[in-house]
């Protein structure tokens, strides 16, 4: 019996809370036909967007408890308030999901508070009955369950209400998807003009320095090989060491671009040359990706980047001493994870090493999920698109 009150009691106040929405619905009401009124002036284009937005919040504040009462979301759809006044005024008035959350509030004016006062009558005989029914007798309580029904039928009315029509809900998905995309684009793009300053950088800074310095030597050997043979032959060996250090950067920078070594020897076989310089034990797990064709290039780099963004981070930051690598091919896409046993504490959000790691795998779609509790371990999973 006791629990059967608490349950009863919990299902009351969610209708009183639904039958003060319910009144609020009344002062919306007038809300709403004073900003149609007003559309008649130049007002009235500020106004109705503003009510709009108003009663959508509304509608979104009951699809969220209804979602919660039932354990089953409500989508909403509505299309975007943006520019102009009159342009926002237009969406507001051509959207059909204006329309239907209107419906909803003239229906649950009715019905919000007409269920609470139901309720009233069923707790007088609920008391009774479930009192010697299920207190005395120990059976099972049949009453004040109907509190819990008529919270049921609000959920019930409310969601049928508020549910977008399937057009009107492809259509929001098609928009999210699109400003999705856009966003990942604008990132790829941010990502593409980061790496390209950094190539610059490199060569402009390493590069392009020694080669100003060797052929400065060259030119000075040159000038001195009739005079004095000896200093134009340390000035050439002088020489041929820069040149040696200027390809050695000028490999690192190409390695930067494209890693050679995935194009020689597939994604693996490039891990675990990664794995062996890494300065730590890594051990490389391949479940399928080395069977079969080979993942387009720009998926191999990503993951190849991906890998060694982590690898660093594990070697710099996290004191740990071993770290594994697991490389799995599923039909329609490749999973990359990569874990180390250190501190952990590493924040998700910072760094540039790994902005440019999720700029990079969303520009191809993909996903990144990163845990790092203090205490360790520290792990980063990624999956890309893949068609192979």
């Amino acid at each position: 019996m006791r629990e059967t009150v608490r349950r009863a009691g919990r299902a009351s106040v969610e209708l009183l809370r639904a039958a003060g929405l319910s009144l609020a619905s009344y002062l919306f009401i007038g809300v709403v036909i004073f900003a149609a009124v007003a559309m008649a002036t130049v007002v009235g284009a500020g106004v109705l967007p503003e009510s709009v937005l108003l009663l959508r919040k509304t509608a979104g504040y009951k699809r969220r408890w209804v979602g919660g009462w039932t354990g089953k979301p409500v989508p909403e759809a509505y299309r975007p308030l943006t520019g102009e006044a009159f342009e926002r005024a237009r969406v507001s008035v051509g959207d059909p999901a204006t329309y239907r959350d209107l419906r909803w509030l003239a229906a649950h004016a009715g019905y919000g508070w007409l269920l609470a006062c139901c309720a009233m009558p069923v707790w007088v005989m609920g008391l009774l009955i479930d009192g010697v029914w299920c207190g005395l007798l120990k059976q099972r309580a049949v009453a004040l369950p109907l509190i819990e029904r008529l919270v049921d039928l609000d959920a019930e009315w409310s969601r049928a209400l508020l549910l977008p029509s399937p057009e009107a809900l492809r259509s929001a998905r098609l928009a999210e998807r699109v400003a999705e995309l856009s966003e990942t684009r604008a990132g790829a793009v941010a990502a593409h003009g980061a790496e390209l300053r950094r190539i610059e950088r490199d060569l402009h800074d390493g590069t392009q320095a020694r080669l100003v310095a060797l052929s400065m030597r060259v030119g000075l050997a040159r000038r001195a090989y009739e005079k004095d043979p000896d200093a134009a032959h340390k000035l050439l060996e002088d020489a041929q060491d820069q040149a040696e250090e200027a390809l050695t950067e000028l490999r690192h920078v190409v390695r930067g671009i494209h890693p050679p070594i995935l194009t020689d020897r597939g994604l693996v076989g490039a891990v675990r040359a990664l794995a062996a310089g890494s300065g730590l034990e890594v051990s490389v797990h391949d479940d399928g990706v080395e069977d079969g064709p080979r993942a387009p290039a720009a998926v191999e780099a990503a993951a190849y980047f991906v890998i060694a963004e982590a690898l660093t981070n594990a070697a710099k930051h996290s004191g740990a001493r071993q770290a594994s690598v697991h490389l799995v091919r599923l039909p329609d896409r490749l999973r990359v994870a990569a874990r180390d046993e250190g501190r952990g504490g590493a924040d998700p959000s910072g760094g540039s090493g790994l902005l440019g790691m999720r700029r990079r795998v969303a520009a191809l779609d993909g996903t990144v999920e990163m845990t790092s509790p203090i205490g360790g371990p520290t792990l980063i999973e990624v999956e890309l698109p893949c068609v192979w």
